[in-house]
């Protein structure tokens, strides 16, 4: 009996446990095969509708973002390998194309548009100064807000100053040693991206003699003798003020921003 009653406990306790864990069973031989091939299978489906179907290729090139460039001028200069397989195509390669081809394209995206196009999206460089052409054939080079000289125009657009490099004799010689012709050419840029709209709208012309002789020319007659491109927002400031104060006011000093000036005549 005493036997009887530890069996029976033992029975309780196994069915309270629950039965056995299932035993692991690997995979047959078979169905590791199976899975291989139908892997195998898909993969190259897939590398074969990428590379060598007609599914999958380029058949457009889209062109977003020109003002000045024509959509026709920028699918020229990218070259874009209509035919080819749309996932073979270097995006880089092109993008490096048209920057190189076209200098008046700022920024580039080259994206794939699946299935079948490319898209180029353009950002243009916007000339903030106007220099003259050096080969003195009468046209304009339009410089951009980094000082970069990207096109050459025959006509200088409206409301676009023009920036004249007229080192001083005295100077010359120094500060073109010093800063070169691309840094002048930096610190007018600086200079006309400070200026008040009001006041940018009305220059005229941004004349450099040395670094820290940087004067505006603007309508009516009206000079700014603005010194180097630095302290500018306290210059902005002391035009500003000076304006209002002085609007009859013929030429505007504000190359010590602390102690700014101006006169009638």
């Amino acid at each position: 009996m005493a036997g009887s009653a530890v069996t029976d406990r033992e029975d309780a306790r196994a069915h309270e446990a629950g039965p056995p864990p299932p035993r692991f069973r690997r995979p047959r031989m078979r169905t590791l095969v199976v899975t291989g091939v139908l892997l195998v299978l898909i993969g190259a489906g897939g590398t074969w509708s990428l590379y060598g179907s007609q599914w999958l290729r380029v058949e457009r090139v889209t062109v977003t973002g020109t003002a000045v460039l024509t959509p026709a001028q920028v699918r020229d200069a990218a070259a874009v390998p209509v035919g080819s397989p749309l996932i073979s195509v270097d995006t880089d390669a092109i993008a490096d194309r048209m920057r190189q081809k076209l200098p008046r394209i700022d920024v580039v995206d080259v994206v794939r548009s699946w299935p079948h196009g490319i898209a180029l999206k353009v950002t243009e460089r916007k000339p903030v100064l106007m220099a003259a052409d050096e080969r003195n054939t009468g046209r304009f080079v339009e410089v951009d807000r980094e000082g970069v000289r990207f096109a050459t125009v025959d006509k200088a657009p409206d409301g676009v100053p023009r920036l004249e490099l007229t080192p001083d004799r005295r100077g010359a010689a120094a500060s073109l040693r010093r800063f070169g012709p691309e840094r002048l050419t930096r610190e007018a840029v600086r200079v006309a991206g400070r200026l008040p709209a009001a006041v940018a709208r009305d220059t005229r012309t941004v004349k450099v003699r040395s670094y820290d002789d940087i004067s505006l020319e603007l309508t009516g007659g009206r000079t700014v003798v603005w010194g180097s491109g630095e302290n500018g927002a306290q210059k902005v400031h002391a035009l500003a003020a000076l304006m209002k104060a002085a609007p009859k006011a013929r030429h505007f000093d504000v190359s010590v921003p602390t102690a700014p000036a101006s006169a009638a005549s």
